[in-house]
């Protein structure tokens, strides 16, 4: 299941945010997705967990919870659509 992750601090890397999720199972992937101009993190990103039940307990229990000083937005994230 993969999962839309908002908010995240600027500061926060790949690795703190696949640890995050990590306390509630299998992490596939962690990705923050980064401004292609700056390099810089555009503040948020996705988590992928292969086990469904796995990815919604993070996502009830991250939802709304503080990371580095910021409070996270948790969500399925939706499929990617066509941007014109």
């Amino acid at each position: 299941m993969k999962l839309y992750v908002g908010n995240i601090s600027f500061n926060a890397s790949q690795e703190d945010l696949g640890d995050l999720f990590a306390a509630y199972g299998e992490v596939a992937s962690a990705n923050i997705v980064m401004d292609r101009e700056t390099g810089r993190s555009r503040g948020f990103g996705f988590v992928e967990m292969p086990n469904k039940k796995e990815a919604i307990a993070a996502m009830n229990a991250l939802s709304d919870s503080e990371m580095q000083g910021r409070q996270l937005i948790v969500n399925e994230a939706r499929p990617k659509t066509d941007r014109f």
